[in-house]
C-alpha cells in the first residue's frame, strides 16, 4: 500500500485564527476601537480585484470594518499618494495595504514608503522589515507569519531543524529566513535561488522545505528527504488551473505537505486580519511590544 503524506489543512487553521480574533475584536469595540482594514486598489487587474474582494469578505466574517478605495488605471502618482495619506490620517483605519502590482507609471517604492509604518498591515514597510532584522517588535509579513503559525499548529519542529527556503523574494523568502533564525525559532536555514548550483543537494538534507519560487512543479519527489515537511507557497496560473511549486508526487515521499491551494494561502489572509487587530490593540493601548512579538498560535 502506497504511503501518503499528511496534508496540512490551511483552511482549517485559518478558520481557527479567525475564531480566535472575535473576542479580541469585541473587546476593542467595547472601548470604541473597532479595527478597520483599508485597501488601495489601482486599476482593473482581475487577480488583484479577486484578492481584495476576498480580504473584505474575511473582514465581514470576523467583524473588522472595511475601507476599500479603488482608483482607475490612469490615476496619477499624486492621486495615489493622496489616498495613502488619507488612510494614514483616518482613525477608522487600523491598518491598510496597497494592492500590488501598481500600474507601470506609478512609483511603487514611493507609494509603499508613504504608508505609516504603524498602519502597515502587510508588514513590508522598510521600517517594519528593519525591525525584523533587528529582532524588534513590529508588524510581521503575512505569508511568513502564516507559515510559522501553520508549522506550529501541526507540531512541526522548528528549533534546531534544518530548513531549505527556495526563493529570496521580499514578501516571502527573505523575511521568512529572518524570522526562522530569530532566537524564538533558532532554526538552521539555507536559502536557495535560481543561481544556486544543484538545488536538490540542499533540499534532500532539509527537515522542512518551503518552496516560494513561483515555478510550477519545481520541487520533485527525489528532491525530498523521506518524512520531511514540504510547504508549497508559490503558484502559477495555467490553462490547467493553479499549479504549485511542489509536484503532487511529493505526497508519496514527504511526511507532511501542503497542496497548491488550501495550504499557505488561507493563512496569509488570516495573518492580515491578525495584523490589523494587533495594530488596533496597540493603538488602543491593549497590547505590549512583547505581545506583538511573541504571540505565536492563537
Amino acid at each position: 500500500m502506497d504511503r501518503k503524506a499528511i496534508v496540512i489543512d490551511g483552511k482549517l487553521a485559518a478558520q481557527r485564527v479567525k475564531d480566535s480574533l472575535r473576542d479580541r475584536i469585541a473587546a476593542l469595540e467595547a472601548i470604541g476601537h473597532r479595527p478597520g482594514l483599508g485597501t488601495v486598489l489601482v486599476g482593473e487587474d482581475a487577480g488583484s480585484q479577486s484578492y481584495v474582494a476576498g480580504k473584505h469578505r474575511d473582514c465581514a466574517e470576523v467583524g473588522i470594518e472595511s475601507i476599500r478605495i479603488d482608483l482607475p488605471e490612469h490615476a496619477s502618482q499624486t492621486a495615489i499618494l493622496d489616498v495613502v495619506e488619507s488612510l494614514n490620517a483616518d482613525p477608522r483605519c487600523s491598518g491598510f495595504i496597497v494592492q500590488l502590482p501598481l500600474p507601470r507609471h506609478a512609483d511603487m517604492h514611493a507609494v509603499l514608503n508613504a504608508v505609516d509604518p504603524d498602519k502597515d498591515a502587510d508588514g513590508l514597510h522598510p521600517v517594519n522589515l528593519g525591525r525584523l532584522v533587528l529582532n524588534q517588535p513590529g508588524t510581521l509579513p503575512c505569508t511568513p507569519r502564516g507559515i510559522l503559525d501553520l508549522l506550529r499548529r501541526n507540531d512541526v519542529p522548528i528549533t534546531g531543524s534544518q530548513f531549505c527556503v527556495i526563493g529570496c523574494g521580499t514578501t516571502v523568502g527573505r523575511p521568512l529566513g529572518l524570522m526562522l533564525t530569530r532566537p524564538s525559532e533558532h532554526a538552521t536555514v539555507t536559502m536557495v535561488n535560481e543561481a544556486t548550483v544543484d538545488v536538490a543537494a540542499h533540499t534532500r538534507v532539509a527537515d522542512v522545505v518551503i518552496a516560494a519560487a513561483g515555478v510550477a512543479h519545481l520541487v520533485k519527489p527525489y528532491w525530498i528527504k523521506p518524512g520531511a515537511t514540504v510547504l508549497s507557497v508559490g503558484i502559477t496560473r495555467t490553462v490547467e488551473g493553479i499549479l504549485g511549486d511542489v509536484h503532487p508526487d511529493v505526497e508519496g515521499v514527504a511526511g507532511r505537505w501542503t497542496r497548491a491551494t488550501g495550504g499557505v494561502g488561507p493563512m496569509t489572509r488570516a495573518m492580515l486580519l491578525m495584523n490589523v487587530v494587533e495594530l488596533a490593540e496597540r493603538a488602543a493601548g491593549l497590547a505590549t511590544d512583547s505581545t506583538l512579538e511573541t504571540r505565536a498560535v492563537s
